[in-house]
């Protein structure tokens, strides 16, 4: 117990005095973000760029490149040749926010969607089926997320 507690106390006082500035090397922080979403330290992440969309929206079908439904705070629009369409992303700055049941989300969003504006280190994450399924997510900074690939799924994703 007491080496438990010691060792606590070492990586505690490491976090505090470690930057957080871009660029600098965070282990502790990799560490932690990997018991949350699941991956391995080191796994691929990205800082990208949002912006949202929903099914009202012109030219927005139901479907998404897949040809699945599209699913409310769930899938992603991204560059294919950035992100491989059927991953499984963790984006930690949603994490908490409000599903259409009222539930708070868990951060996991499915790259089941392309678009033609999407390129490079952009996203895009469907909210639902109307404008005001915006309002929950507008609260972000949506020029700073980050996005890292915790898993793949096969065929459509899950609802």
């Amino acid at each position: 117990m007491r080496r438990r507690l010691a060792a606590l106390a070492v990586v505690s006082a490491f976090a505090l005095t470690t930057t957080a500035s871009a660029g600098v090397p965070d282990p502790i922080g990799d560490m932690i973000m990997s018991v949350v979403t699941g991956s391995m330290p080191g796994a691929p992440g990205w800082s990208v760029k949002a912006t949202l969309y929903h099914a009202g929206a012109k030219g927005v079908g139901n479907l998404d490149s897949l040809g699945c439904k599209v699913v409310a705070m769930r899938t992603a629009a991204v560059d294919k040749n950035l992100i491989p369409k059927g991953s499984v992303l963790f984006i930690k700055e949603t994490v908490g926010l409000k599903m259409p049941d009222g539930s708070p989300h868990d951060g996991y969003w499915y790259a089941s969607d392309t678009g033609g504006a999407i390129k490079g280190q952009r996203i895009d994450l469907f909210t639902g089926f109307s404008a005001a399924s915006m309002n929950p997510i507008k609260a972000l900074n949506l020029a700073t997320l980050s996005a890292v690939k915790v898993g793949n799924f096969k065929g459509c994703p899950p609802r």
